[in-house]
């Protein structure tokens, strides 16, 4: 099975809605015509199979239908994070030898880029997602059937370039397709479900889990451009959203804005993106009285990893337990499997790991070696096998000899009654080398000062781990995902 042929599965489910947006229903039927008429329209641009086709868009039918339609066609799909710039977008598309670009008619606004920048961006088509081009994909000639494998790759999904020059991961229609078929395995889900999705589509979590994975099991989508709270609260209170995917920001939104017992339809929702602070997972669970489940994982990976169980046993501050079929460990630095408890990189292995990034081999060697894709992430396991991500091992501070994981303090720092958000980072120090500060965001209405959190600190945390530095905020930076960019506060 190849990605684009997920929705006909389900063509003989007569009326049911695959995609709901803006009031209007796309059937599953429908949806399949719509992809077979984008599939067209890029076989008649001269789209061939192996050539990149770049999406800017938000939220919206078009963006799944230009997807899956240039994956009919066999072209590779690079999906754009709205946040880039057009400097950003265009090494991307340069990098990846993007041949057609699709771009949707309120970034045409947005951005200026327009049909006529096709050439300055090295492209031979820039496609605007509009009535117009719709007409034109329905009336386009018969598709050339495709010749594909599901080891083909299918997608590059371009890092957020946080530790310099962003890198394509190569993933392939296998890859997305042993992620949902894990997360079947453990969901016992189906038709009747409706997923809520407000998280980016051009990212791999919502792609996967609030795209592919409800396309996969026949259930309908209810698309928003983002993620809007007060929006967001009426649409899970009033229209029967069964499932939620969000990142720990949009929880401790919902949790401040909501009231108890109202997401009555709800069956449970999935954390992801970032940390989930286990203070606004207790608080979220004793609101609503149904499961804020947190997993993990990365674009490398299709992304999904580890899930806490959606029937078992669910551990606060965990991300829970290895989907089926894939393996997870956690290493030394001479990548030796570390004993429990202790901490040490996650690496992972499975049909879900990328074929690797694209144009750059050394940084494949490295981040494959042995077999094992090396997140990044130090973690450590526990007695029950259940995972807890300690920090971004480039994230980690260096005090005096003495190892301070920022995501530790933070999770202190967020227990405080005045305290909304923390990032904590370290910083440059002329005797020690890094020395930890914290940059804070208060409650509306609260008050607190560095001597007040400094003191509160230490009935929790050793000495060394307090930060010297602290810094109030009105907001932190975060990424499309909610991921708070760190990059931005070390400077």
């Amino acid at each position: 099975m190849l990605l684009w042929q997920l929705p006909q599965r389900h063509q003989q489910l007569t009326g049911h809605p695959a995609l709901v947006y803006q009031g209007e229903q796309v059937t599953y039927s429908e949806l399949v015509k719509w992809i077979d008429a984008y599939a067209r329209l890029f076989q008649e641009l001269g789209v061939r199979p192996g050539e990149r086709v770049a999406i800017c868009a938000p939220n919206c039918p078009e963006f799944v239908y230009s997807y899956l339609g240039a994956l009919q066609a066999g072209a590779i799909v690079v999906p754009l994070n709205l946040m880039l710039t057009r400097e950003e977008i265009a090494f991307i598309i340069r990098e990846a030898g993007c041949s057609t670009m699709v771009i949707h008619r309120v970034i045409v606004e947005r951005m200026g880029l327009a049909p006529q920048h096709a050439a300055a961006l090295g492209l031979k088509h820039l496609l605007v997602l509009d009535n117009k081009t719709a007409a034109r994909a329905q009336a386009a000639p018969p598709a050339v059937p495709v010749t594909a494998s599901e080891e083909d790759i299918c997608v590059f999904l371009y890092t957020s370039g946080t530790t310099g020059r962003p890198k394509g991961a190569m993933l392939t229609h296998r890859n997305f397709l042993a992620d949902i078929e894990a997360m079947d395995a453990v969901s016992n889900l189906g038709p009747d479900n409706n997923f809520l999705c407000v998280l980016p589509m051009f990212h791999s979590f919502a792609w996967t889990t609030c795209v592919l994975l409800p396309l996969y099991l026949g259930s309908t989508i209810t698309i928003k451009e983002s993620f809007q709270p007060k929006d967001t609260l009426k649409t899970l209170s009033e229209e029967d959203i069964t499932i939620f995917c969000g990142v720990p920001s949009m929880y401790a939104v919902l949790l401040r804005m909501a009231e108890k017992g109202q997401f009555k339809a709800l069956k449970f929702a999935i954390s992801g993106g970032a940390p989930l602070a286990a203070e606004v997972q207790r608080g979220f669970e004793a609101k609503f009285a149904f499961p804020l489940v947190e997993g993990y994982g990365l674009s490398e990976a299709a992304p999904v990893v580890c899930l806490n169980p959606l029937y078992g046993i669910r551990k606060p501050g965990s991300i829970g337990l290895p989907l089926p079929g894939i393996e997870v460990k956690v290493v030394d630095d001479n990548d030796q499997e570390v004993p429990v408890g202790e901490v040490g990189e996650l690496v992972v292995r499975g049909p879900n790991v990328m074929a690797g990034y694209y144009n750059q081999p050394e940084e494949t060697a490295a981040t494959l070696r042995g077999g094992w894709l090396h997140t990044g992430d130090l973690a450590r396991q526990d007695e029950d096998g259940y995972f807890y991500i300690v920090d971004r091992k480039k994230d980690m501070i260096i005090l005096g000899g003495f190892n301070v994981y920022p995501r530790e303090v933070e999770e202190v720092l967020l227990t405080h009654p005045a305290v909304l958000e923390a990032a904590v980072v370290g910083v440059g120090d002329p005797v020690k080398g890094e020395t930890v500060k914290a940059y804070i965001v208060l409650k509306e209405g609260a008050s607190a000062d560095r001597r007040q959190l400094q003191e509160f600190l230490k009935e929790h945390l050793a000495a060394y781990k307090i930060p010297r530095l602290f810094e109030f905020v009105a907001e932190l930076p975060k990424s499309p995902t909610g991921k708070v960019l760190k990059k931005l506060l070390k400077g």
